[in-house]
Parts: C-alpha cells; structure tokens; sequence
C-alpha cells in the first residue's frame, strides 16, 4: 500500500489553540495600524472596524448554510485577522463598499468555497486585496499623503462616499519613483521620498510592522525563515541593480521601507496554511517571494507587488515542500546499512 503525503493546505490546530494564535497576530497589528492612523488619518481604522463585522458576518452565513457549528468556527479569530489585513493593505479614502466587497470575497470566495481554514490554497486577505486592484483600480490608489491627514467627520464622510478623495490624495513612494525613475533631477525634488530611511511616512509604517512582526517571532507564532527569505530576497535582488544605476533603481532599503514590504514579510506571506512548511522550503518560498516583489516593482504594471507575489508563490507552495521535506529519521542509516 502506498502511503501518500500531502502539503498545505492542512491544519491540525483546535478552535480554542488557533484563537489564541490569530489573537497574537491581531495584537502584533496594533503599532502599524497606530502610525497608519497617525500619519493618514481615521481611515484606516474605520474601515477596519466596518470589516471586523462584514467577515464575521460573511462566514457566519456561509457556515449556516453547510451546516456546521457557527460560534465554534467563528471563535478561531481567523476571519477577524482577514478582516483586518486587508483593511490595513487598502488605502484610507476607501468607502464603504469596496471594503465590504473586499473581506466578502476573501472569507467567502477564497475560504470557504474550499472548506473553510486549513484548506484555501491561497491567502484569503490577497485574494480580495488583487480583485479590488483589478477591478477598482482608482479608489485601490488613492492614498493620502503623509502627515496630511483629513480629521475624523472627513474620514467619516469618506467612508460613506459623501466627499470626493481627490482633495486628499496624494501619490506614494513608490509611485513618485516609479514614475520618475532614471530622470535625476525630478527625483531629487520630490519631497515624497525624503524620508529618513525611505520614502516619507512609509518608513515610519513598515518600521512598526517589523515591530510587530518581531513581537510575532518571539512570541513563536511565526518562525523567522519567511520574513528573513522575503527581506532578504528583496534587498539582494535590488542591490546590484541599484549599484548598477542608481537613478533607475531605488536602494535597498527604499524597498524595504517602502510599500507592503513588513506587513508582507511578517504577516501575509507567513500565513501557515497557504505557504510553504518545511525550513528549508520557507526560506526559498520567501526569497522568492521577495524576488517577485522587486521584479513586479521595477518592471510590472503596479508599483507595490507584495498580494501578486504572495499569491503566485501559494501556487509553489506544494512544489516546493515536495523538494524540500527533510528525510525520515534513521533513513540514510538504513540505507547505509543495507548497503553493507
């Protein structure tokens, strides 16, 4: 009989045990989302208590009607830390309606359809994150400009579409740069990307997403190979490019400091259930992921890559753990052995 081994998607967790995992990483969330309110406003707080309800709402109906026990499943936290990564990755101007079809589609479409936890394919939060930047590409790239922050009744009015966006919005780091990359001069004059490590703001929101994300690493939520592989995918790949032309291709740390580069690394690309699970194989899956990021920045349609990169590399998640899972225990001794 042959015994057949599968990859992710799995999980072997309990309700009780995967609640008290998703409500790390919930806390571990809480410095990015304050410099994000801090610099862009309410935004993105009042679109994450509106998505909280929304996923809940979403899998509570989706779990009636397979008939399976709502309070147990809704008590693993999972659909809350959808909810809130994809209301952190979307911009602050978002209204109501593009949130709501955001975190419905990702618990609904890319979690449930194929069983719930422990058997997406893909990263759920991702998944509703790419629909919304393809299918509404306008409202996905408006973002306000650091420390430009409309008050609260202006978010609020945001939120419910009731006032334009254009007066707030502004361009990001990595948009100026793209946009301007090779022309010397123009890059030196914009303000947008004197920040003190990157460009202005960003480095402020990613330098708290690494805290978070090292809160996560000691506490042993998520292990170190992925963010490591991600960052350092990231940074050797920019590196000799940027060496080569430094007017073209942004620094190392630019790319680093810039965009979803933290958040991706630390609490999108980790997701336990669409990536990859041996050591060996998570270092690779996130080199690769940081790769892919690079490579879609500089050359792609979009100036921030980290939900396509993500996404394409839970493709190659199950490729790679099939090349990467360590032999049994005792088996080269066997085989030495038996070669005697």
């Amino acid at each position: 009989m042959a015994f057949i081994t599968v990859t992710s998607p799995h999980t072997t967790q309990t309700g009780n045990h995967t609640g008290a995992f998703m409500r790390q990483v919930l806390y571990a969330t809480v410095p990015g989302l304050a410099v994000l309110t801090w610099l862009f406003g309410f935004g993105t707080l009042i679109n994450l208590l509106w998505a909280i309800p929304v996923a809940l709402a979403s899998e509570a109906l989706v779990l009636k009607a397979r008939g399976r026990d709502v309070r147990f499943f809704l008590a693993d936290y999972s659909a809350v830390v959808t909810a809130v990564l994809l209301a952190l990755a979307i911009p602050p101007t978002a209204p109501w309606w593009l949130t709501l079809v955001g975190v419905s589609f990702s618990i609904v479409v890319a979690k449930q359809i194929y069983g719930g936890l422990g058997m997406n394919p893909f990263n759920p939060a991702m998944v509703g994150y790419v629909l919304l930047l393809i299918s509404f590409p306008v409202e996905m790239t408006r973002w306000i400009a650091p420390h430009e922050a409309p008050s609260l009744m202006e978010s609020v009015q945001l939120f419910l579409g009731s006032t334009s966006a254009d007066a707030f919005t502004g361009a990001t780091p990595l948009d100026t740069f793209r946009t301007w990359a090779g022309d010397a001069e123009k890059l030196a004059s914009q303000a947008i990307l004197n920040g003190k490590l990157a460009g202005q703001g960003w480095d402020w929101v990613n330098l708290a997403f690494l805290v978070g994300g090292l809160y996560l690493v000691w506490r042993k939520i998520i292990t170190w190979h992925i963010p490591v592989g991600v960052l350092a995918g990231l940074a050797l790949t920019a590196t000799p490019f940027w060496l080569y032309d430094p007017v073209r291709y942004g620094t190392p740390v630019f790319h680093l400091f810039s965009g979803a580069a933290m958040l991706g690394a630390f609490f999108i690309a980790t997701d336990p259930v669409s990536a990859a699970t041996s050591r060996l194989g998570r270092l690779i899956y996130g080199f690769l992921i940081g790769v892919l990021v690079w490579v879609i920045r500089s050359h792609g349609g979009y100036p921030d890559a980290m939900a396509f990169a993500v996404l394409l590399m839970n493709l190659s998640a199950p490729m790679i753990d099939y090349y990467t899972q360590p032999r049994t225990y005792g088996h080269k001794a066997a085989h030495r052995g038996a070669s005697r």
